[in-house]
């Protein structure tokens, strides 16, 4: 599967009959998966469906699908009130011999309020069911296009992503071969400090002193947050090759990268490890930004 990004767009129209639809769906950063939908009167049935659809083909973001339909053409037909026209004629039987007799006419009929009616066509069932599936196709082709931006975006940002892991790997690398880190260098500096302390204060308890730089010394290694980091590089760099709902793995990860190198910052005693560990946290915080774009 594909990663996706949680922003896209997408609008699909089209015609049935004498009516005109458009959906057009929206998608943002979401936490979850949160659909506001705007259907006219009248396709409020469509509701179930449309989350359903949605909620086959996305697990993250914030999503606003809208559907307008409008009719091309107004059909009107005319509509004739009996019980209206019974009473006229019986009115006019009751006034018979007072006024003119002659026959009423249709144009006279139809200058009475009330004797006929206009209103607008109503379509056949099945020309709405028609409407209504096509409709329906529609919707299925605005999510699948909403889907094809969302991969795309999703795999620009997974190339940026994989670019940043990598170099994450590239300064955890660093960190690793620094001299300092080596066993030779760590036991000339602590010798150096312990001489320097014996020289200064010969009271000191030799034996104390030397358990207690052996316990800095070890305090001080950086191993297991190396080993971490490679080990959170390599389930990152998984994630993003396989692709699909990974943003909420991927953000957990960043915050596990972000944590090893505080410890690596806190517990460095050499300028190279340190710098390298503060151009670390830049670059993670840039990972976790892009991150929180992923589905």
């Amino acid at each position: 599967m594909a990663l996706q990004s949680m922003t896209g767009f997408a609008r699909r129209e089209g015609t049935s009959g004498r009516w005109r639809w458009a959906w057009e769906l929206r998608s943002v950063n979401g936490k979850g998966l949160d659909l506001r939908l705007r259907l006219p009167p009248g396709l409020e049935r469509m509701e179930a469906e449309v989350r359903r659809l949605a909620g086959e083909s996305f697990s993250r973001g914030n999503l606003q699908a809208s559907l307008s339909v409008t009719a091309d053409e107004n059909r009107f037909e005319a509509v004739l009130n009996r019980q209206a026209l019974a009473a006229v004629l019986a009115m006019r039987e009751q006034l018979d011999g007072v006024i003119d007799p002659a026959p009423l006419k249709l144009d006279t009929l139809l200058l009475v309020r009330g004797i006929v009616e206009f209103r607008e066509g109503e379509d056949s069932e099945e020309a709405l069911a028609g409407r209504d599936a096509d409709i329906a196709v529609g919707l299925l082709a605005a999510l699948s296009d909403l889907k094809a931006m969302r991969e795309q975006e999703g795999a620009a940002l997974s190339r940026i992503l994989l670019d940043h892991v990598t170099t994450i790997e590239g300064l955890t690398r660093t960190i690793d071969i620094d001299p300092s880190r080596s066993l030779q260098e760590i036991a000339a500096r602590l010798a150096a400090q312990v001489a320097l302390l014996m020289d200064g204060m010969a009271a000191l308890d030799r034996d104390r002193l030397h358990a207690e730089a052996a316990l800095l010394a070890t305090k001080a290694d950086l191993r297991e947050e190396i080993d971490r980091l490679k080990a959170h590089i390599a389930a990152a760099r998984d994630l993003l090759v396989k692709g699909g709902p990974a943003g909420r793995r991927l953000d957990f990860l960043a915050q596990e990268f972000n944590r090893e190198s505080n410890t690596i910052c806190s517990k460095s005693n050499a300028s190279a490890v340190t710098a390298a560990g503060i151009e670390l946290k830049v670059v993670i915080d840039q990972f976790r930004e892009q991150v929180q774009n992923l589905e």
